[in-house]
């Protein structure tokens, strides 16, 4: 099992230099990821920054550790101005990246109050779309794609992605909501927080067993699949290394570590980092 930081990118965690500082920490601490959020606005008044450009900063000044967003709504980004960011990170961490994508949240307050699309149903749809629209361009061949929501004359994006086949792509979703893990399937990995709570609470191991058959029962493709753990540490490094190896037994692949301003502030959050991941 690998484990990673998953970081707001707003809030206490909205000064872009801190979070540059902190993942270069994690990589020296022996954590295998550092991943941001996606959001363009916060509660109130709470500062917020932007993705991309720290997950440019973050690739220029570390050089093993894996990073993306966790995660991006592709619904309120044009996919073809993704393709070309995610490639640009791509090459600028020497292949490190890993797009992560979803549905996102908080539909009236980041989506339909700058007049995006605001029903989940639909953008579902449109993250669909974008999906084949990325991994198309991504191929470095003439594409072309018509869509009910976007669509794209024949061209040609350059460079390719560092990864081969390409970038990998994890979807994000609720569970037990089936849609977003039916997608998931279809791609790179599955990134799931329970559909009752807020980022609070962590799946249980029966309730990841579910999840990790259901996805493998609507598994089509050939190749490596990531099943992502959305977790909280207690600090007790022996109930910590002895949860983490339940939860690797099942097959989950990845620990992402939730961090929240609410539940730990950026010296808490060095203390973890520098205590280091719970299994060596």
């Amino acid at each position: 099992m690998k484990f990673a930081l998953d970081v707001p990118n707003s809030g206490k965690y909205a000064d872009p230099a801190l979070l540059v500082e902190l993942a270069v920490e994690a990589e020296r601490c022996g954590w295998d990821g550092f991943f941001v959020w996606d959001h363009v606005v916060s509660g109130g008044r709470s500062p917020v920054n932007d993705p991309w450009s720290v997950l440019a900063a973050i690739a220029s000044s570390t050089t093993t550790i894996r990073i993306g967003p966790m995660v991006t709504p592709l619904a309120r980004r044009r996919p073809w101005i993704i393709a070309r960011q995610a490639v640009t990170v791509d090459h600028l961490s020497r292949g490190r990246l890993i797009l992560g994508v979803g549905l996102g949240q908080f539909s009236d307050k980041e989506f339909g109050a700058f007049g995006d699309e605001a029903d989940p149903k639909r953008r579902a749809e449109m993250l669909d779309e974008a999906l084949a629209i990325v991994s198309g361009l991504w191929t470095g061949e003439p594409f072309r794609f018509t869509g009910y929501h976007f669509k794209v004359a024949k061209t040609t994006f350059r460079p390719t992605p560092v990864q081969e086949p390409r970038i990998p792509i994890w979807v994000g979703g609720r569970w037990p909501n089936k849609a977003p893990m039916r997608r998931a399937a279809s791609w790179d990995g599955a990134f799931a927080i329970p559909a009752t709570s807020g980022l609070s609470d962590e799946l249980s191991p029966a309730e990841t067993a579910d999840l990790i058959a259901y996805v493998t029962d609507h598994r089509t493709a050939e190749g490596p699949f990531d099943f992502v753990h959305a977790g909280f540490l207690s600090g007790d490094s022996d109930v910590d290394a002895s949860r983490a190896r339940a939860f690797a037994d099942l097959g989950v692949t990845w620990w992402l570590e939730q961090i929240t301003s609410s539940r730990m502030t950026p010296a808490k959050l060095r203390t973890l980092i520098r205590r280091g991941p719970p299994l060596a």
